[in-house]
């Protein structure tokens, strides 16, 4: 039985109850026939053979949940491994973000120091200023 199967906890309840009971009818089908031919003195036989049914039974459902547990393990790791890569996206992503910011006003104060001069650069200014003197 896997996790998918199950839909609600009374499913499971309801399931592990009909598997159980269907085992218990079989169980004592086979092995009750042998144990109404013998005399009722022979308790010691009797207690071994249901001692053999709880067994059988509970060794089933044990495996299922042994089954399950390592099913919710493997899934278990595989959240912790995915919670893990989206941490390092995230801090790779913030790392991007605080970079893009400090680039942003590194630009933004150049471009106020450029307003603050003129539409061009200093050299290009005076350079224009002196060709323009010497066409004059």
């Amino acid at each position: 039985m896997t996790l998918a199967m199950i839909e609600k906890p009374a499913d499971l309840d309801q399931a592990l109850e009909v598997a159980l009971e269907g085992e218990i009818r079989e169980l004592v089908r086979r092995d009750g026939g042998s144990l109404r031919r013998r005399p009722e003195t022979d308790s010691e036989l009797v207690a071994n053979n249901i001692g053999t049914v709880f067994q059988r039974v509970a060794g089933t459902s044990v495996q299922e949940i042994d089954g399950l547990i390592a099913e919710l393990q493997t899934l278990r790791s595989l959240l912790q491994d995915r919670g893990a890569r989206v941490q390092r996206k995230l801090a790779e992503y913030a790392h991007l973000s605080q970079s893009a910011i400090k680039s942003t006003k590194i630009i933004a104060e150049n471009l106020v120091h450029w307003k603050k001069i003129g539409d061009y650069p200093p050299d290009t200014v005076q350079h224009s200023w002196l060709q323009s003197r010497d066409l004059g």
